[in-house]
């Protein structure tokens, strides 16, 4: 452990000499707090004295004589405080003056603050103290931002440092805690807006014995009881897909799940999806309700349809656009691959530097296509429809053209936010998809699924037509707080471990 600072050895004297003053540095009882910062200020009238208990964080202090004006911080914001020495030491003991005075108190204490609320001869409204009480002092000392000059110094902006101690950049770095606040009020608004339609939260498991649901690279444990290997969760849609064949008609779940793959601005291998399914419905139905509720989310959190982000303004104001994906693929290549096979997508890849290899069929070529040549140009929320059979095996074949499913992605800022279909219903065709997986697998393409017989068993006893979608609730976001990287909405983004 590295040696302690100056400052940090100062605060561990002012500890000792609480506690030889008699005073808990981190007293057990219970402080009832009555009043909050923000609401303090936008409740105050000229006319009344209101008695106030507060209780927050020591952000700032200045001394003038007998008097002090602190600032305190709370879970809402930042209100003055007024203490005067002859108010809360009106006795002869002026052991709460040394604390205060002689600054045995230092920024980043928590304290309790009971008194009555005031405007001071500057027009701010202030809390006048008539008690103060040390609830927990601070040992380290906080990155508090000094300006001089138009230049802020000690800020605390090292991205790699603020994501380490993201305790530490909630309490100094203004708007951080409202990007997360914002975070929750998107889950909520959600969550409302398929409860009052009728459909039902449930969980599922994190442990699977088969990674299915998606293509994608696995993480892997062992169970020890069982002596099995088994796989954090990619994807939850074939457990839910299972709930409606039990009968519920509407089922929606927020899941962690887990993708060992690589690591970016949009990516990280633990986030958070949002999947729902709905009997009776189709991909055409799942669209028109995506966009409703994006909107009302966009409505709710910010109170506009309009985002901002970097120097982009993205409208999530239905509806939205569509275009098949083969269309998107010859409006911004020029080259239309309906129909083509294997060999003919390999090269049109190499004609557009598209790098390749042996181990990827059709649907891996024409992903890889759309990805490097189409997505990034979708920057206002568009469906792109109507996806290729080979890149879909959990979706349903296109009523008009069996060649594509019935499949929409959401592109929004150049990148997917949500992944729907008209979900396969058929247990023979599905079991022949699989099979397809499996084939891929043995080329070596090893994000290629694995066959959930037990899935294809539950399709047996019969699937209603059903439309399920999922949405990557970490980009989602992204785009409702103006980020541009995944990590900024992420309380504690994956890092390789610090040493110590």
């Amino acid at each position: 452990m590295s040696e302690l600072s100056e400052q940090e050895i100062f605060r561990r004297q002012s500890l000792d000499e609480l506690r030889n003053m008699g005073i808990e540095p981190y007293p057990a009882a219970e402080y009832m707090v009555s009043g909050y910062s923000t609401d303090i200020k936008a409740e105050f009238k000229e006319d009344e004295k209101r008695p106030i208990s507060i209780a927050g964080r020591l952000m700032s202090r200045r001394i003038m004589g007998k008097a002090s004006f602190m600032e305190l911080q709370d879970s809402k914001g930042r209100i003055q405080v007024y203490v005067n020495r002859d108010e809360i030491c009106p006795d002869e003991n002026k052991d709460l003056y040394n604390v205060v005075f002689k600054k045995l108190l230092d920024i980043g204490d928590f304290v309790g603050i009971s008194g009555y609320v005031f405007r001071t001869q500057m027009g701010e409204i202030s809390v006048h103290a008539e008690t103060l009480t040390v609830l927990s002092k601070s040992i380290r000392p906080l990155p508090i931002v000094k300006y001089k000059d138009g230049v802020a110094y000690d800020a605390f902006e090292d991205p790699e440092q603020r994501y380490r101690q993201r305790y530490v950049d909630l309490v100094v770095n203004e708007g951080v805690k409202d990007i997360f606040v914002k975070r929750t009020k998107i889950f909520n608004t959600m969550r409302n807006f398929f409860n009052e339609r009728g459909y039902m939260e449930v969980e599922t498991p994190i442990l699977q014995s088969i990674a299915g649901g998606a293509a994608a690279r696995p993480f892997i444990t062992h169970h020890n009881a069982l002596d099995i290997e088994l796989y954090l969760r990619i994807a939850d849609e074939l457990y839910l897909k299972r709930l409606i064949v039990g009968g519920f008609e509407g089922v929606y779940e927020f899941s962690k799940n887990f993708r060992n793959e690589g690591m970016d601005r949009t990516h990280n291998p633990e986030f958070t999806c949002m999947e729902i399914y709905v009997a009776y419905k189709d991909y055409n139905w799942m669209m028109a309700f995506a966009e409703q509720m994006l909107e009302k989310i966009a409505l709710e959190v910010n109170g506009t349809t309009e985002m901002q982000i970097g120097d982009r303004t993205i409208s999530f104001k239905a509806p939205f656009k569509r275009i098949t994906m083969i269309d998107a693929i010859k409006e911004h290549t020029g080259i239309d691959i309906n129909g083509m096979n294997e060999d003919e997508l390999r090269e049109v890849c190499k004609k557009l530097h598209i790098e390749v290899d042996n181990t990827m069929g059709k649907g891996k070529m024409i992903d890889e296509i759309f990805g490097e040549k189409c997505e990034g140009n979708y920057i206002q929320p568009t469906f792109i429809t109507d996806y290729p059979y080979e890149m879909s095996p959990l979706c349903k074949r296109h009523r008009e053209n069996p060649e594509l499913t019935e499949r929409f992605e959401l592109m929004v800022n150049g990148k997917e936010l949500a992944n729907a279909y008209s979900e396969l219903n058929d247990p023979i065709d599905q079991l022949e998809r699989f099979q397809e997986q499996m084939r891929l697998s043995e080329k070596g393409d090893d994000e290629a699924m694995i066959i959930d017989h037990d899935f294809v068993r539950s399709l047996e006893y019969g699937m209603p037509p059903t439309s399920g979608m999922g949405i990557g609730m970490d980009r989602l976001a992204m785009l409702m707080t103006g980020q541009t990287s995944i990590q900024e909405v992420l309380f504690f983004p994956q890092m390789k471990p610090q040493k110590e």
